[in-house]
C-alpha cells in the first residue's frame, strides 16, 4: 500500500490464466482503488489452444478485475496468430504483446505529462476512464499526404485488442500529435473519422499536441474509448434503429385529391381563401360545434362550386 500511496494513477499489467497474475492483479487493483488512485488494468488472455482451465481462470480474473478497476483493457493472445509470419518465433510474437502493453500505457501517460496546444490533462483522462469498465486503447501513426486518415484508422482498428469496436463507447478521448506543420484540415479530418464511429450521445474530449521532435511527415493519434458493452448504450442504439425503420404511410393520389377538394369546399363556404380562414380560426381559438337536428339538407350541385357567385345569382 505504501508504494501506491499518493499516486494519482496506477497501471496494472498481467498475463491472465495462471496463478500469479490472475490472483494478484485484482488484489493489487483493490489496494490502488482504496488509495484513491485512478486504476487501469491492461491484461492478456491465453491462447484458445491452451488448456480450458487456463481460459476459465482468465475469464474469472477479468470478472474480478472489473469489480475493482476503473478501466480494463484486454489483449487476447490469439490475435498474435493473425499477425504472425510462419517464420516468426514465439519470442518475437510475445514481444509484440509487450510492445502493445507498452504503447497502451505510454500513450495514456504521454497525454498527461506532455502539455498540448489543445491540452488534455489528468482531469480529462479521469473523466473518460474513471469507473468506465471495459475500454479500447489504440495508437496509430501515419506518414505522408494521407497521414491523418492512416493514423486514425490504425488507432481504432488495432488488431491485437479485444474483438470490440468503439461504436458502443460512452466516452472517447482523442489526442493528435504532430510537428509544427499540423494543419487544421488534418485535425478535422482525423477527429471526424473517429468521432462518427461512436454513439452521438458519447462524451468526447479532443486534444492536440505539437512535438517539434517528430518527423515532418509523421502524425500520431491516441484513442481511448471507454464504457464498451454498457447495456444502456446497446438498448439506446436498438431503439434508435427501430425508430429509423418506421415507415410513414404515403397518401395515394386519390386521397390527396379528396383532401384538396374538401379544403376547397370549406374555403368557398367561408367566403375566403383557405389560408385566411385557417388563420382566422387560429386567432379566435377553437370554436364550439353546435349539433343540429330535424333539418332537411339542401341538394348541392358540386359542379356549381367552380362558378363565381355573381354569375350564379344572375342565373337564378
Amino acid at each position: 500500500a505504501e508504494v501506491v500511496d499518493g499516486a494519482d494513477m496506477v497501471f496494472i499489467t498481467a498475463g491472465l490464466g495462471g496463478g500469479t497474475g490472475t490472483g494478484a492483479a485484482p488484489v493489487i487493483a483493490n489496494i490502488c482503488k482504496e488509495a484513491g488512485a485512478l486504476t487501469v488494468a491492461v491484461v492478456t488472455k491465453p491462447f484458445s489452444l491452451e488448456r480450458n482451465d487456463r481460459m476459465r481462470k482468465a475469464e474469472q480474473g477479468i470478472i474480478e478485475l472489473k469489480k475493482v478497476v476503473d478501466t480494463l483493457i484486454t489483449i487476447p493472445n490469439d490475435r498474435l496468430l493473425s499477425l504472425a509470419d510462419k517464420r516468426a518465433t514465439l519470442l518475437d510474437m510475445f514481444k509484440k504483446v509487450d510492445d502493445v502493453l507498452m504503447h497502451a500505457v505510454k500513450g495514456i501517460a504521454d497525454l498527461i505529462t506532455h502539455p498540448g496546444l489543445i491540452n488534455v490533462d489528468f482531469a480529462d483522462v479521469k473523466t473518460v476512464m474513471g469507473e468506465a469498465g471495459m475500454a479500447i486503447m489504440g495508437t496509430g501513426i501515419g506518414k505522408g499526404e494521407n497521414r491523418a486518415i492512416e493514423a486514425a484508422e490504425q488507432a481504432i482498428s488495432n488488431p491485437l485488442l479485444e474483438d470490440v469496436s468503439i461504436e458502443g463507447a460512452t466516452a472517447l478521448l482523442l489526442n493528435i500529435t504532430a510537428g509544427p506543420n499540423l494543419t487544421l484540415y488534418e485535425f478535422k479530418e482525423a477527429s471526424s473519422l473517429i468521432s462518427k464511429e461512436v454513439d452521438e450521445d458519447a462524451k468526447l474530449i479532443l486534444g492536440t499536441a505539437i512535438d517539434p521532435n517528430m518527423d515532418d511527415d509523421e502524425l500520431r493519434i491516441t484513442v481511448i474509448a471507454t464504457g464498451i458493452g454498457h447495456e444502456s448504450n446497446s438498448v439506446r442504439r436498438r431503439m434508435r434503429a427501430r425508430e429509423q425503420r418506421v415507415i410513414r404511410p404515403v397518401p395515394t393520389s386519390g386521397e390527396r385529391e379528396h383532401s384538396e377538394l374538401d379544403h376547397l369546399r370549406r374555403s368557398r363556404k367561408l367566403g375566403g381563401s383557405g389560408v385566411n380562414s385557417e388563420a382566422k380560426d387560429s386567432e379566435e381559438g377553437p370554436r364550439k360545434r353546435t349539433r343540429y337536428s330535424n333539418f332537411t339538407a339542401l341538394p348541392i350541385d358540386e359542379s356549381e362550386l367552380d362558378i363565381p357567385t355573381f354569375l350564379r345569382q344572375q342565373a337564378d
